[in-house]
């Protein structure tokens, strides 16, 4: 008898993880694999469960397996996964929340010091033969306010740090409670007005879509830094650019980007104030553990709770979807 498939979508997981998965055959979708290359593995295999590193899981994968009950992010953003379409048919989406926090906390403090004390810059003016003591002045984060918006895992790692450098933390989370006392809550016109460097840890989803654009921007204080380790969709990469070139925003650290992976050339990599790097603030050595371990547990919880149950047969759920 054949045993129960698990998709990844991607080319390799964590050895912990696959020890795992033992009792399941486990097929790898490939580096880059495109939403047709999921559907169509799907259908080859009906997997019981996906775990989803690339790609985007749509309404057309989960139709061409009847057997999928859970979808499994490795990893805690789940924008890449219709939620919508999982739960009309009865599909269950769970993510590694936390496992990829301190690495992703961590490329956001990065991020900020190498803005506020370019970093990056002077490294490339050093090595073209200059010495720039006597007239480069960096940012002292110290008695700065920072910005924190999303006070998830991450975000507030981000602020606990960020609160042992001497900074004034705001933060802004319609849904966090018990925040420790080290972050002040306020609303986001607050953060526009009072904040020297906001940092996003945010989901993306459709209210908060291009959350930072030109009119936000233009609110904020002259000079903010602007930090994303979140999701790109989060901010309006050509009202970003525009405000950096008038000064309005200082620097930018960006991990994440409207489109990935970024083509070249793009806008972005002609302006020196913009410090990129290729979404990669969760990818440490640890991470890929934590995050493996945690995609195959969450999914096998979800076999084990419904292996007598039954899911919702995807004509009757689509009947229920919005359109």
């Amino acid at each position: 008898m054949s045993r129960a498939v698990v998709l990844v979508t991607g080319a390799d997981l964590a050895a912990e993880a696959l020890a795992l998965l033992g009792d399941y055959e486990v097929v790898f979708a490939g580096k880059t694999p495109t939403e047709d290359d999921i559907v169509a593995l799907c259908q080859r295999h009906d997997p019981s469960a996906i775990i989803v590193r690339y790609s985007k899981v749509g309404a057309a994968a989960m139709d061409a397996a009847p057997s999928l009950k859970v979808i499994s992010k490795h990893g805690s953003g789940t924008d890449t996964i219709d939620k919508v379409a999982a739960k009309a048919r009865g599909i269950e989406v769970v993510a590694a929340v936390g496992a990829n926090a301190a690495a992703v906390a961590e490329q956001a403090v990065a991020l900020l010091l190498a803005c506020a004390k370019s970093v990056v810059t002077l490294d490339h003016r050093m090595r073209t033969g200059h010495w720039d003591k006597a007239t480069h002045k960096s940012v002292e984060l110290e008695g700065r306010t920072v910005g924190v918006i999303g006070l998830g895992a991450i975000g507030l790692r981000f602020a606990k740090v960020a609160d042992a450098m001497g900074m004034r933390v705001l933060g802004f989370d319609p849904f966090a409670k018990d925040l420790p006392t080290h972050i002040e809550a306020v609303d986001l016109d607050t953060i526009w007005r009072s904040a020297d460097a906001i940092s996003l840890h945010c989901p993306l989803t459709p209210d908060n879509a291009r959350l930072l654009d030109a009119s936000t921007l233009s609110a904020c204080k002259r000079g903010v830094i602007v930090v994303n380790t979140a999701r790109g969709g989060l901010i309006d990469e050509a009202a970003l650019l525009d405000a950096v070139r008038s000064g309005q925003v200082a620097g930018a650290g960006l991990d994440s980007f409207a489109v990935e992976p970024m083509t070249a050339p793009h806008p972005f990599h002609d302006e020196p104030r913009i410090v990129l790097s290729p979404h990669i603030g969760g990818v440490t050595a640890d991470a890929y553990v934590k995050m493996g371990v945690a995609a195959a547990r969450n999914a096998l919880a979800v076999l084990a709770k419904g292996a007598t149950g039954s899911r919702a047969p995807a004509a009757a759920a689509a009947t229920g979807a919005p359109s």
